[in-house]
């Protein structure tokens, strides 16, 4: 039967043939050669002399009895074992997927959103030969299943998945509401606040209406008063308005989406006075791809259809992300709720260019008020209700330690979302798949492996810091890394970010990766890469968009701030993590993001024809993450994250200069040289240790190279029993055993060895200690993240305890390094301050230093 329409692809398996029937007199035949056969072998076994003559025959023709019996074909490891993960991500497997989780919308804690949730444990589950049951394993957190699936990860033998349930505060819309009033306050204007969409793109035109333009969080409520405009929202706009004589007391601000988080824009405009916000999206940061410079708009060109509206949450998540009512601790079901003290107090609205356009004439040169007065509507509902966070293991030879992925599936914006979160969920399952077929050729992780997709993101990062604030000390004992997807896909060219002891690895892997359309190129060339389609831009905005591109030039991949999953990993829980994915470029064609029009076809026919950068990514990413699962020592690198701590700390000091707050930094330079001597001696380390341990497993490996008798005693009766047509167990059942047997000296397979010969006795005391030399050079690798980790947290944000980096406190999205130290003299300009935010990071780096030489 044709599979149906728009189904989740499944892995290629092998096709099921009949089984070869065997006739009677061959059975007969075969009978008496195996008689034969087993009487002579049993006699050559009874005697030691017979049992040399027979060990030396099959030595002498090794070539005779392999043609005879099959070379036995050895799981999948190293460089291999990587050969075959890049042959599977495939563009059209990914086409598929991608049609199936964008067909219809998935709001967080809607019954789609609970669907796509099943589908993708089913799509784990397939992937990773994981048994069906009866009733599907959805489990609400803090109930004893949902503790003990993640706290039992580091016990499990086989692939297992689920589902975590929690319960956060969620914000739907109900009605809402735009007018530009006369003199009399009657309305002469009413916004349309819809998106249009005709049937080129039949799903956004199809769901077009199905999720209202809103903000998740936003305060529900009416706002009436003259209208102000404020640029991109900055705490910088807002301070010069108000050296120009601009009272927002009573004001309504529109503000154009960009340059930081929407929420702060709403912050700093409440702690003045205003009443409320409109927040629009301006074609001028397009970049060259405008219907003023000759492109048509989508769905009929590439350029931005007037009527898309960004949604988005306005919760302030540099201040905390997660459940605003259960900050620092999780959602159970019957979790004690806090009072939100972090969401606007004053309503706001998304609005499309279309709408905004008019209200701006209302305000004339954009510099003084409107005359007339601006009113709107934002009525929202407020409500705990579930959602679900799908989870999956891959256990491995070392069980406590765990790379982790993770990807958002869904949130309050996502109305078809083919590029944010669906590129990044179906690049996700790819690269599942890829360690699914692994696992079918016998391959094994030496780390364990961890896989989340992730609910709630976009209303502010809800399932992911569920989950760690559920299982934080879980997560800091055992995660040694963590890999995020987030839009994989949504223009041409490639960027990174990373903690700076990942970067030098993420270099590494994207230059082992095709660039994804042209020959001769490698992924990290594609961070150079732009569209084609050009034209004048605007020049604010070209200037703001190169200051972006030079940030990262001495390693080429970007501090992490905020925005994404990987927050409660790296800000909070001190594990090292990575973000990546191809963004737009000013000339490529126009992302609408968090609109209708992030759509299936606008994916298809503009973000990434053919799907080749979603292969290339997911290629990369499951590269990425084989490399840190399966090396013996981590492929952490302190000594490049020691080398830009003193990057950080003199671009502080060109703040310090500027702002004429000048602490005492001294001692805290002191502080990171003394960290990067200690961090090269760990590099000499770990290269004598995994060197040592190379030259004795070699040894070991030399002394266990015979071919047991016992052994081909089984493989012979295995080799009668097939032609006798007998069943046997299932060829995954019985290779995979096979190759387990014969695998035990392979890299990556030292532990089951271990173990066996610990029962017996028989381990070399000088392999015990070269294994513990190891180990102890990889607990300081992957704990070195978390020696940035202050108890006490940032000040005036103490959910966030990195003070290596973090989101800045009014940026949201975008990282400020050394935060405390660097905000203590931009932000609060008080030295004092600033001295004790030195002092805090010099006896952090000091401690670090130390545990590094123990």
């Amino acid at each position: 039967m044709a599979p149906e329409k728009g189904a989740i692809p499944v892995p290629v398996n092998a096709p099921n043939r009949p089984a070869k029937r065997v006739s009677l007199t061959k059975k007969l035949v075969a009978t008496a050669i195996l008689v034969g056969t087993l009487f002579t072998l049993s006699t050559l076994h009874s005697g030691e002399r017979a049992r040399g003559h027979l060990t030396s025959s099959l030595a002498s023709s090794k070539n005779d009895w392999v043609a005879f019996l099959g070379k036995p074909k050895r799981p999948l490891s190293g460089k291999k074992a990587e050969k075959h993960f890049l042959s599977v991500p495939d563009p059209e497997s990914i086409i598929k997927s991608s049609r199936h989780f964008t067909a219809k919308p998935h709001i967080a804690g809607s019954e789609q959103d609970l669907q796509t949730a099943k589908d993708v444990l089913e799509v784990f589950r397939e992937h990773l030969s994981i048994a069906t049951t009866p009733e599907l394993p959805i489990f609400d957190a803090g109930s004893e299943l949902s503790r003990n699936s993640t706290l039992g990860i580091t016990s499990l033998t086989e692939p297992s998945a689920w589902i975590d349930t929690y319960y956060t505060l969620l914000t739907t819309p109900k009605d809402r509401a735009l007018q530009i009033l006369g003199d009399d306050g009657e309305a002469v204007w009413d916004a349309d606040l819809t998106e249009h969409a005709d049937e080129t793109d039949p799903e956004a035109h199809k769901y077009a209406t199905d999720i209202p333009t809103f903000h998740g969080y936003s305060h529900g409520g009416s706002a009436e008063g003259q209208l102000v405009y404020a640029n991109f929202g900055r705490a910088e706009d807002y301070e010069e308005l108000v050296k120009q004589g601009v009272d927002f007391t009573g004001k309504i601000v529109i503000v154009r989406y960009g340059a930081l988080f929407r929420g702060l824009k709403i912050k700093f405009a409440e702690e003045l006075g205003a009443v409320g916000v409109l927040i629009y999206s301006d074609p001028r940061d397009d970049g060259s791809v405008t219907v003023a410079n000759g492109y048509k708009p989508y769905p009929h060109g590439p350029a931005r259809n007037p009527t898309s509206v960004q949604r988005g949450s306005v919760f302030y998540i540099s201040y905390y992300p997660g459940d605003p009512t259960t900050p620092g601790y999780p959602s159970y079901p019957n979790a004690t709720r806090a009072e939100d003290t972090r969401l606007p107090s004053i309503p706001s609205l998304p609005i499309s260019w279309a709408n905004a356009e008019r209200l701006l004439e209302e305000i004339g040169d954009l510099r003084t008020a409107s005359k007339r007065s601006i009113k709107f509507l934002n009525d929202v509902k407020n409500e705990v209700k579930p959602i679900w966070n799908t989870i999956a293991v891959i256990p491995g030879h070392i069980k406590d330690e765990v790379v982790f992925f993770g990807n958002h599936r869904d949130g309050l914006s996502k109305v078809l979302g083919a590029a944010d979160p669906t590129s990044g969920t179906v690049t996700l399952n790819e690269i599942v798949k890829g360690y699914g077929s692994l696992l079918r050729n016998g391959w094994r992780p030496l780390r364990t492996l961890v896989f989340a997709s992730w609910d709630g993101e976009e209303y502010g990062l809800l399932g992911s810091t569920e989950y760690g604030e559920d299982f934080s000390e879980w997560i800091s004992e055992h995660v040694v890394a963590y890999l995020n997807l987030d839009s994989a896909v949504s223009g041409s060219r490639f960027h990174a970010s990373a903690s700076p002891s990942l970067a030098s690895l993420v270099q590494k892997t994207a230059k082992d990766i095709s660039h994804p359309t042209e020959k001769g190129s490698s992924l990290w060339d594609a961070r150079l890469d732009s569209g084609n389609l050009h034209g004048p831009v605007d020049a604010e905005v070209q200037a703001m968009y190169d200051m972006e591109s030079t940030a990262d030039e001495s390693t080429g991949v970007s501090a992490l701030g905020s925005g994404s999953d990987y927050t409660v990993f790296a800000q909070r829980i001190g594990i090292a993590s990575s973000d990546q994915g191809f963004g737009g470029s000013l000339s490529d064609p126009v992302y609408h993001y968090h609109s209708i029009y992030d759509s299936e076809r606008w994916q298809e026919l503009y973000g990434d024809a053919g799907f080749h950068r979603h292969a290339a990514i997911a290629k990369y990413l499951g590269l990425f993450g084989l490399r840190l699962s399966d090396s013996f020592i981590l492929p952490i690198n302190t000594t490049q994250y020691a080398v830009e701590l003193e990057g950080y700390l003199e671009k502080v000091e060109q703040l310090a200069e500027l702002n004429k707050i000048k602490p005492d930094l001294g001692p805290l330079r002191t502080a990171i040289q003394e960290l990067q001597v200690a961090s090269i001696a760990l590099d000499v380390e770990k290269v004598k240790a995994e060197k040592n341990f190379r030259r004795l497993l070699k040894k070991i490996q030399k002394g266990h190279g015979r071919f047991p008798l016992s052994r081909t005693f089984k493989r012979v009766i295995r080799w009668f029993k097939q032609k006798l047509g007998f069943k046997e167990h299932s060829c995954h059942e019985s290779k995979k055993n096979y190759l387990m047997e014969h695998s035990k000296f392979r890299f990556g397979r030292y532990f089951g060895w271990k173990k066996e010969q610990e029962e017996k006795g028989g381990i070399p005391r000088k392999f015990i200690e070269a294994a513990k030399r190891i180990q102890r050079a990889n607990k300081k690798l992957s704990s070195f993240e978390k020696g940035f980790i202050s108890t006490g947290g940032l000040t005036k944000r103490e959910w966030y305890k990195h003070l290596g980096t973090a989101p800045g406190r009014n940026l949201g999205y975008g990282a400020t390094t050394l935060p405390g130290l660097t905000e203590a003299i931009t932000l609060d300009k008080n030295v004092t301050q600033a001295q004790y935010e030195a002092g805090r990071l010099e006896a952090l780096i000091t401690s670090l230093a130390e545990s590094l030489g123990e």
